[in-house]
């Protein structure tokens, strides 16, 4: 095969056969094609598209060009789950341990901070010595022993879609539908999965903010991951407004252990992290029906053993022991706090979101550029939310920054993302649909 007559095909509106596209991904993974044939071969999919059956084959070659992980003799379902992106969520902490303690096995593997939205692998990297990439017997010794492990992407994991991505962020083409589900459900998959659950976000803070494509982007991957053999569904769920109450990786660990320390906790993190867990406790076969997985969830978390469980995770991946008893110890804390009030009384009517993921950049939690540096220390915490009455004694949230002359600089930008009024609005609801294919 010669990699220019596959490119010429596509760019011409054709439909790749099964055989051209394990090529070209081989080319990805080894290096034989060069950066302007995979520049070319992202372009021509944006601009021609890929059929169901082109999406599937993209998918399973790119997740077969690397390790793909393997769980004999285990006694119950591997799963996991993915979500778009969004602010304050940091349900991969909650729903990992959880579907542990209810017979499941969880090899979760995170990404990083994409644009304005919080990277759960940043967030475990604020907690001290905790190893976001531990060698594969190590992983596969700790899932074992424990039923879960979250960590980092590792660099055997669908090598052809670190470069691919790569390609697409300098050419315009990170938007294409083939491309988003083909890299997202490539590294999941990898995983060996029985089974998984999209959590795909639309609003103001989301990466996709209009329903209508985020519903078209969780019907695409739900029906790609189960035609490549991993039974999958999708939430699409809300995200104008923020899903915990902080945003920034040291204060969204606090916040997590915080709830896991409540024996009867509530709020929206808390109540999608369970509708996420009794899907894949439903997926994986555990339980008949919602209301038994949700029992299951229930009786779970009372117990104690959620918390446990994620203590152990963290302990066995180096992060302290204490975490759960002394967080303050362990995790770095800003020196400035200043709480920020709203220009005017009233109820709070609609939130800029991703305004709060920038601010949360500017003040250093999240990067511009693949090389910066994150503090883990600053960040939002006691957002309000849609409906909360604010005035001069109610503030609309709480910066925490390394000065006080960056805390005043977002300051502004944040009291703008709030829009109030007299009456206010009713809260979204959190789950919009959900999609079985």
């Amino acid at each position: 095969m010669l990699a220019r007559e596959l490119l010429l095909a596509k760019r011409h509106g054709q439909t790749l056969e099964r055989v051209a596209i394990d090529f070209l991904v081989e080319g990805m993974a080894d290096g034989r094609l060069g950066d302007e044939q995979l520049g070319a071969f992202a372009m021509a999919v944006a601009i021609q598209g890929m059929d169901r059956t082109e999406t599937v084959a993209l998918t399973e070659a790119m997740r077969d060009s690397g390790r793909v992980m393997q769980w004999p003799g285990l006694d119950g379902p591997v799963l996991d789950k993915h979500s778009t992106g969004g602010i304050g969520d940091s349900t991969s902490f909650l729903i990992g341990p959880w579907l542990a303690c209810c017979g499941a096995y969880v090899p979760m593997i995170t990404g990083r901070g994409l644009g304005h939205t919080g990277g759960t692998c940043d967030k475990l990297e604020s907690i001290p010595g905790y190893d976001t990439a531990p060698d594969p017997d190590r992983l596969d010794r700790i899932v074992r022993e424990l039923g879960v492990a979250i960590i980092g992407q590792t660099s055997d994991l669908a090598p052809a879609d670190r470069r691919l991505y790569a390609v697409r962020d300098v050419t315009g083409t990170v938007d294409c539908l083939p491309l988003i589900v083909a890299s997202i459900l490539s590294k999941k998959l990898a995983e060996g999965l029985d089974g998984l659950v999209l959590d795909v976000k639309f609003g103001s803070g989301a990466v996709m903010t209009d329903f209508e494509p985020a519903r078209e982007l969780a019907i695409a991957l739900a029906r790609t991951a189960s035609a490549a053999g991993t039974p999958t569904r999708a939430l699409l769920t809300d995200m104008n407004q923020g899903l915990g109450r902080t945003a920034g990786n040291a204060l969204e660990i606090r916040e997590i252990i915080e709830l896991l320390n409540t024996p009867s906790p509530t709020g929206r993190l808390f109540e999608l992290s369970r509708e996420l867990s009794a899907e894949l406790l439903l997926i994986g076969g555990l339980d008949a029906d919602p209301a038994e997985a949700r029992d299951r969830l229930d009786r779970a978390w009372a117990s104690g053993a959620v918390a446990e469980r994620f203590a152990r995770m963290v302990h066995a991946l180096g992060g302290p022991s204490d975490l759960m008893e002394r967080p303050d110890q362990h995790l770095a804390r800003a020196p400035v706090e200043v709480d920020l009030y709203p220009s005017e009384s009233g109820r709070i009517e609609s939130i800029d979101v991703r305004a709060l993921g920038l601010a949360v950049i500017e003040l250093g939690g999240g990067r511009r550029q693949a090389s910066d540096a994150i503090d883990p220390a600053v960040g939002l915490s006691g957002l309000a939310r849609i409906g909360d009455e604010v005035d001069a004694q109610r503030p609309l949230l709480r910066i925490h920054a390394r000065k006080e002359s960056e805390a005043e600089r977002v300051g502004e930008a944040l009291r703008r993302a709030y829009r109030i009024s007299a009456a206010g609005a009713e809260a979204p609801a959190l789950i919009a649909e959900r999609i079985e294919v």
